[in-house]
């Protein structure tokens, strides 16, 4: 699973790598985004305006706004079977845009396991693949959203066994589409980032806290 990640590049960075995108005057760096949340997300509309969605999706149907707690990631393989997920798979895709992840990494002969970031061997910033729902309980309406997971690449596998999939740029127009498309359409986006491409380092057992979120978080570690 992917269950925390960070957004730390300043805002004119972000411009650079997404010039396509219309970003809200700020946005402060995140170290730690936790789920439950608010996360920088790309709906597929047709404006491509940045807004905050709530991390952890609630499907129009739900009575109760905890299961986006449970709802935080997607299993690719099956998008189109589970009923949280497949409406939004036709209809509704977003970007999540992030510039690293955390997964924690089983250390041998303990019962700890070290935290490991993430992050393009560029270190620049990049978009998750994910899926959003409008819930509308009432007359305070939540934008929720969910990261889809893959396979782990050959630099994930010794850390965990799933890893978030990360579009490349050229894939963003077709994900981003707000016409209704079919998952045959969409299923070859969702694979492994190439392992080459990417890079990852111990940090401090600080990230394990959600209430830590300091540039502390993504310094490496001799632990």
């Amino acid at each position: 699973m992917c269950g925390r990640f960070s957004l730390g590049v300043n805002l004119d960075d972000l411009v650079e790598a997404f010039p396509d995108f219309i970003f809200p005057p700020e946005l402060p760096p995140r170290y730690n985004i936790a789920p439950t949340q608010d996360v920088a997300v790309v709906p597929n509309n047709t404006d491509k305006h940045v807004e905050l969605f709530h991390w952890g999706l609630i499907p129009s149907w739900a009575t109760d706004p905890d299961i986006g707690s449970r709802l935080i990631n997607a299993r690719a393989e099956s998008l189109a079977e589970k009923p949280s997920f497949r409406a939004a798979y036709l209809r509704r895709r977003c970007l999540i845009l992030a510039d690293g992840f955390y997964e924690w990494r089983a250390i041998p002969g303990s019962k700890a396991k070290q935290p490991m970031y993430i992050q393009l061997a560029t270190k620049k910033p990049f978009a998750f693949a994910g899926l959003w729902e409008l819930w509308r309980p009432d007359d305070t309406p939540i934008l929720s959203c969910t990261i889809i997971t893959t396979e782990p690449n050959a630099l994930l596998a010794p850390i965990h066994n799933r890893m978030p999939v990360i579009l490349p740029p050229d894939a963003y127009d077709l994900w981003l589409d707000p016409a209704e498309q079919k998952p045959a359409a969409l299923n070859h986006l969702l694979i492994p980032y190439p392992a080459e491409l990417m890079t990852a380092y111990p940090v401090s057992r600080l990230v394990n806290s959600p209430a830590t979120d300091t540039p502390a978080c993504i310094v490496p570690s001799s632990e």
